[in-house]
């Protein structure tokens, strides 16, 4: 989208989540929000299940903090999400919810395929992080 003046412009859910592969690939972690349970599957903006991930500490506590007190942020090692947590997604058929934001916790979704481009991209592209997968 243009704006008048011929500046792009990108949404709020489209910085988010370029933001969240630059941070993952510079810190090699993601975070999810879980309670003794398990971790909250909202339904996505595409009207499949999805399971949400944040790049930092900080924005995956402001969600356990909107769904409730008994939720946490955990983090995950970005070699264990890729090898263990996206292939079981996939498996389930989720979507990937990437750095959702706001107080009704929106962003944007992917499917697991199109995850894993992404990362290798970023990885390709982050000084420091040795060989992309």
């Amino acid at each position: 989208m243009t704006s008048r003046s011929g500046r792009v412009l990108v949404s709020t859910s489209g910085a988010q989540a370029a933001a969240f592969f630059r941070e993952i690939a510079r810190t090699r972690t993601v975070w999810w929000v879980r309670d003794d349970d398990g971790s909250p599957t909202p339904v996505s903006s595409s009207g499949q299940p999805a399971f949400p991930y944040w790049s930092s500490k900080t924005r995956a506590q402001r969600a356990a903090q909107l769904w409730g007190p008994q939720y946490r942020a955990v983090p995950m090692p970005l070699d264990h999400w890729r090898s263990a947590a996206l292939p079981d997604l996939a498996k389930d058929d989720f979507r990937v919810g990437i750095n959702w934001s706001g107080q009704r916790l929106a962003g944007w979704d992917f499917t697991v395929g199109e995850v894993v481009n992404r990362l290798f991209h970023a990885l390709s592209e982050s000084p420091g992080t040795g060989q992309p997968a």
